[in-house]
């Protein structure tokens, strides 16, 4: 045969090909090579098929390695069980945690991982929850290792369901805090040692403060004292006085020797004089009395209670106390006007204010005559501003970014720690307020305290 028919290909095997110029019985020559080129093609389409099915396994194995190669990696135990409960899959994580591996977990029940039975109740109760959420429950749970310790997780177990929303099972993921609680408490360690630095630079510059006013309280002190201690001396010759004509009067002396005796003790001028001296003890013990509180609630070590405070009370104790403790004059141009009620400490504030005033007057002296200091305050909105200038050189630009800063100081070595203007600062701002410096128009530096106005009940 001479057309194209007559290239018949080979036979596939179990195929047997009709000798050539026979056809089968019933059927024609060309009716058989049609059903030998269907045949052709099915065979190469299962080729195709078998190829396309080798691709998908080696993919499938791929990225079951690339799931196994993840679950490995995980530092968070994973454990997969069915619906039963049943270990299906772990992870290296757990396996390591409690000490056996994979093959050997697989199909024991999940709550046996437990330590205690309180958590294996709480496992048992999320395992069997009818219509557990899709988010997951979190759960504080002990799991038993391989040592046989407790060890606490914080683990997420949540609900693996079929693409009908039928549960198939539960995924537990879990990360050990015993890790995390360490570092939590030497967090908090370094915290609580970082706070009492703090305070023992708060308390060290306000002994350094304190250390200025040493000679201005002495003679403060010295005056009422003084004067108490003339008033007693006066009384004690008065008693003794008193004591002879009372001893008079009891022996039973006559009227004339008593009064002679009246006379020449000088009893009537006495007596009329002991009210002042009393009075005037008193005055001086009660001054005495106020310029040691002032200092008690200076030099004390403050807690953080707050409470309501006139902030115009505590600028004019600020003031006198810094007046108390120099030597040079200066002036303070201030008017308290109504009280300012703030929420604070009062010690504390005391203490930005006079760190504020004493900087004030080392920047004048020796620049300005007299040094003086300009304090202003005024309500804004929900808060209070209070404005410090003074008539010194004002502060240097590449200084104003770094006044603040901790240690840094423009005065001679031996003259300043550098932690006034810090310390305040933080003060500040642990009262919710703000403290702020530039360089006044008027010419000088101006320090800006503001804090927020204590507000009424509602």
């Amino acid at each position: 045969m001479t057309d194209d028919k007559s290239k018949v290909t080979a036979p596939r095997p179990g195929v047997a090909a009709p000798a050539p110029g026979r056809g089968m019985e019933g059927l024609d020559e060309s009716t058989w090579m049609d059903v030998i080129q269907k045949m052709d093609e099915v065979y190469s389409q299962l080729i195709q098929d078998e190829v396309e099915l080798e691709q998908k396994n080696a993919e499938l194995e791929q990225s079951q390695q690339f799931v196994f190669s993840v679950m490995s990696a995980m530092s968070d135990v994973l454990v997969v069980c069915d619906e039963r409960g049943l270990i299906e899959q772990t992870n290296a994580a757990l396996c390591d945690l409690v000490g056996r591996g994979d093959q050997v977990l697989r199909g024991t029940p999940f709550e046996t991982l437990m330590a205690d039975a309180d958590s294996a109740a709480r496992v048992r109760q999320v395992l069997t929850h009818a219509a557990p959420p899709r988010g997951g429950e979190a759960l504080d749970l002990n799991l038993l290792d391989a040592q046989g310790h407790a060890v606490p997780v914080d683990a997420n177990i949540t609900p693996r369901l079929a693409a009908s929303g039928r549960r198939q099972g539960t995924v537990f993921v879990g990360r050990p805090t015993a890790e995390l609680k360490r570092a939590y408490q030497e967090l908090r360690s370094t915290h609580d040692a970082l706070k009492r630095a703090q305070q023992q630079l708060i308390q060290s510059e306000k002994m350094a403060s304190l250390g200025r006013l040493v000679a201005g309280v002495a003679h403060e002190l010295n005056n009422p004292i003084s004067f108490v201690l003339g008033n007693v001396h006066a009384l004690n010759r008065y008693l003794t006085r008193l004591s002879e004509y009372l001893s008079a009067v009891h022996d039973g002396a006559n009227a004339d020797a008593l009064a002679a005796l009246r006379q020449r003790l000088r009893i009537d001028h006495l007596l009329a004089d002991i009210p002042s001296l009393i009075e005037g003890t008193l005055e001086g013990a009660n001054r005495t009395t106020d310029i040691v509180n002032g200092l008690k609630r200076f030099s004390a070590v403050d807690k953080e209670a707050r409470s309501p405070v006139d902030l115009g009370e505590v600028v004019e104790r600020a003031i006198l106390w810094v007046r108390k403790g120099q030597a040079a004059d200066f002036a303070v141009h201030w008017e308290r006007g109504e009280p300012v009620m703030v929420n604070a400490n009062a010690g504390h504030l005391q203490q930005v204010l006079m760190n504020l005033l004493q900087n004030a007057l080392d920047a004048c002296l020796g620049y300005a005559e007299p040094p003086a200091v300009w304090i202003a305050m005024a309500r804004d909105g929900e808060r209070v501003c209070l404005h410090l200038r003074d008539n010194g050189p004002g502060i240097a630009t590449q200084h104003l970014s770094a006044i603040f800063d901790p240690f840094f100081t423009t005065k001679p070595a031996g003259k300043g720690t550098g932690l006034g203007l810090s310390i305040s600062y933080g003060i500040v701002e642990q009262h919710g307020g703000r403290l702020r410096s530039a360089n006044a128009p008027e010419g000088g530096a101006e320090f800006v305290l503001e804090l927020p106005l204590l507000q009424p009940p509602s």
